[in-house]
This record gives structure tokens, C-alpha cells and sequence, in this order.
């Protein structure tokens, strides 16, 4: 074997001694600089592994994953991780301070548990039973009962117009339910609950709206008491009213006088000739001015005014008021 010296001064100081084989002899050990560099690559490859400290202590909750190595050959089985001397090796015991460590704290239900969105209602809407332009006994009696409590001013029609939608949101809002103006089941059993059966007079009253108070002028004899409050005629005898109808009066351009008067004059075909209108059963009590039917009143209502006179709708009334009152009888127009 030949030496070759390439710097080496003895001393491991600087450089490397190269050793040659030259016949088959055992090989030189190797030199300190290559010692230094077969451990450097043992650390690697031992860091490799994944090894990191705490790993073994069982303190995580989960173990992590193992990471692949650059061994050569995986052994047939790893009861642990490879440590940095690159040779398996049984894991150590837990020690007693991570045995007996006190629990992690429990979190509280409602701080890790989301609580689920309220889910959106999949009940259909209550059915509705009455809206406007309807019409039927059922209208006339949902308007008598809520007249009995405050919410209709009129006497019932049995027609579901823009007064009764508005009594109807009254008592919506005053019991906290939906505003619709329209009369569905809810509502309807809520009324129920609150209200008696109404009355046939309740259900068909004589006029649209109550009957005012008569004037204490309308208390004797055979009157015919008129309240431009209240809007309706009463032909009452000796402080009874006998019979009641809706009525309608003058604009203001043509207003219908008040006070005290007498039937002067009775025309049961009447046609004005200043207006060219019919006048049928009229009762004529102050000039042109007279009591009789309208046509025009029948139909639209109070959407319009006479040009004076004071306007009857319901036609059999006038024509049986016609028929009783006399020439001569009392007048009484009031407010």
C-alpha cells in the first residue's frame, strides 16, 4: 500500500490523506474529515424521520402523521418513532406529569355548539273568508258584530265596502293581528269569540246607519223627524218611530233649509219642471223642497246630493211613507 501525502500534516489540521488499495488488504479506517461527514449525514437523515420533541409525551390530541423516510428499507415493524441514532427503540413510558396533568377544560355547549337558524314558517296563510266586494248574509252578520263592539259606525248592509276593510284593520291592529282589511279565519274566530249572535233588528236594521236621537220637536204628533247627522228620516206618532229610511240632502251650492215646516202638497208622480227630473211620492214641506224618492240615491249612493230636496233610496219605504202621511203633518229638519 502507497501513502500519498497531500497536505496532511499529522495534526487532522488541513487537508486528507488518500489511501490506496493495492492488493486486496483490509481498507484503511477512514480518515477524521470523512467521520465528521458520515455523522452530519446520520443527523439528516434522522431528522428526516419526522422526530419532534414531545411527541412521545401523549400530550396532543391526535398523533401526527408519519412522515415517509429516506431509510433504505422499512423494518417489518415500528413500535416508535426513529430517533436520532437511526435504530427503532420501544416508546418510553408517559411520564407523571403528563399523567397526571388536570384534564383540558370542557367547553360549554353554547360555546361550541351552533345554534341552528330558526327555520322559516311552512304553515299556509289563514284561509280568507270575506274581502272587499263581497257579499252575503255572512258580511251583514261580521258587520253587526263588529258594530256591537265599537269598530262599525253603520247599521249592516250586507255589502263588504272600503268602511267595512276599515273596520276590519281596526280590529286587526287593536288584537295585534296581520292588517289586511280582508276578514280570513283567524280574524273571523277571534270576532266570534268576542261578540253575541246579533238580532234580526241588529242584522236588518231600517236604515244604513243608526237612527239618530229624535228632537225633542219630534216628540209629539205625526212627524217627520229628519237628521242631517245621522242621515236618516224617521216617521214617528207621538214619540214612536214607526217606520226609519236613509236620506240624502242638498249640496252646498243648494242646501236643504232647517228648521220647522208642514206637508203643503202630496204628488205621487211628481217630474220637476226646473230640473226636468222625476220626483216620484213626493211630500213637498218648504218651496220646491220635498221628500221623495231618488233614483240617482239608489244607486249612487251618497256619492252625489240633491238639489235641495231630501232624497229617499229605498223605494217601497217612500211609497208606503207616501201612503200614511198626511197634508198638514210636521216637518222637523235638524242638525
Amino acid at each position: 500500500m502507497v501513502d500519498t501525502d497531500s497536505g496532511w500534516d499529522g495534526r487532522g489540521g488541513r487537508g486528507s490523506r488518500v489511501t490506496r488499495n493495492t492488493g486486496g488488504a483490509r481498507p484503511a479506517e477512514p480518515i477524521p474529515g470523512r467521520r465528521v461527514a458520515a455523522v452530519s449525514l446520520v443527523a439528516l437523515a434522522a431528522l428526516a424521520t419526522g422526530c419532534e420533541p414531545g411527541a412521545a409525551t401523549g400530550a396532543q390530541d391526535t398523533p401526527p402523521p408519519a412522515r415517509p423516510t429516506q431509510a433504505a428499507a422499512p423494518s417489518p415493524a415500528r413500535t416508535a418513532p426513529v430517533t436520532g441514532d437511526a435504530k427503532p427503540r420501544t416508546a418510553p413510558p408517559p411520564s407523571p406529569s403528563a399523567s397526571t396533568a388536570a384534564p383540558a377544560p370542557t367547553p360549554s355547549p353554547d360555546a361550541t355548539t351552533a345554534r341552528p337558524a330558526p327555520e322559516p314558517s311552512t304553515a299556509p296563510p289563514p284561509r280568507v273568508l270575506m274581502r272587499t266586494g263581497s257579499e252575503s248574509d255572512r258580511v251583514r252578520e261580521l258587520q253587526a258584530r263588529l258594530r256591537q263592539i265599537g269598530h262599525f259606525g253603520r247599521n249592516p248592509t250586507g255589502y263588504y265596502g272600503s268602511v267595512t276593510a276599515d273596520a276590519v284593520r281596526s280590529f286587526q291592529a287593536k288584537r295585534s293581528l296581520p292588517v289586511t282589511g280582508s276578514t280570513d279565519e283567524v280574524t273571523w274566530r277571534r270576532l266570534l269569540a268576542m261578540t253575541r249572535v246579533p238580532t234580526a233588528a241588529e242584522l236588518r236594521p231600517p236604515t244604513e246607519r243608526p237612527v239618530a236621537a229624535p228632537d225633542e220637536r219630534c216628540l209629539k204628533g205625526r212627524v217627520l223627524c229628519i237628521s242631517k247627522n245621522s242621515r236618516t228620516l224617521a216617521w214617528m206618532i207621538d214619540g214612536k218611530v214607526v217606520s226609519a229610511m236613509d236620506v240624502r240632502f242638498g249640496s252646498e251650492y243648494t242646501p236643504t233649509r232647517e228648521g220647522v215646516f208642514e206637508v203643503f202638497w202630496k204628488s205621487r208622480d211628481h217630474v220637476s219642471t226646473l230640473y226636468d227630473t222625476p220626483m216620484p211620492y213626493a211630500l213637498f214641506f218648504s218651496g220646491g223642497q220635498a221628500v221623495h224618492y231618488s233614483a240617482d240615491f239608489a244607486a249612487n249612493g251618497y256619492g252625489g246630493a240633491s238639489h235641495g230636496c231630501v232624497n229617499v233610496r229605498d223605494k217601497k219605504k217612500v211609497a208606503a211613507l207616501f201612503d200614511q202621511v198626511r197634508t198638514g203633518d210636521k216637518v222637523v229638519v235638524y242638525w
